[in-house]
């Protein structure tokens, strides 16, 4: 058993495995020794800093919305944020763009720079 959450759904992933008898007074170590993992933000995030943003907008040209992206990037509420945030907001930005673009980053991501949580929790199962 293991999981993989968002750094936002932290706590409710404690309450749960304490209420599921797994533990108490849980901190992030202890949830890593039982085989739940805490990204950063979210595996978005996690994924576009292993990638990296050039490997990213590489896997978004494939797909056919790097132009998207390119226009997404000048709106006045993005155009002076980090290419990751950019990254990270666009894949979040339409239906279902998240799930599709986190299988294809999977596939792009090279298995010597896999991101820390993903490891763990790959390792642990």
């Amino acid at each position: 058993m293991g999981g993989l959450c968002d750094a936002g759904e932290e706590d409710v992933w404690r309450r749960s495995l304490e209420r599921a008898g797994l533990g108490s007074h849980l901190t992030r170590v202890g949830m890593e020794r039982l085989g739940f993992y805490v990204c950063v933000a979210d595996l978005e995030d996690e994924l576009i800093r292993a990638l990296g943003p050039a490997s990213v907008e590489a896997v978004l040209d494939t797909q056919g919305d790097l132009g998207s992206f390119r226009t997404f990037q000048k709106q006045p509420a993005w155009r002076n944020q980090s290419v990751e945030r950019q990254l990270r907001r666009f894949m979040g930005s339409a239906d279902r763009r998240k799930i599709r673009y986190a299988r294809l980053l999977l596939d792009a991501l090279d298995l010597d720079h896999v991101p820390r949580p993903l490891d763990g929790v790959l390792a642990h199962v």
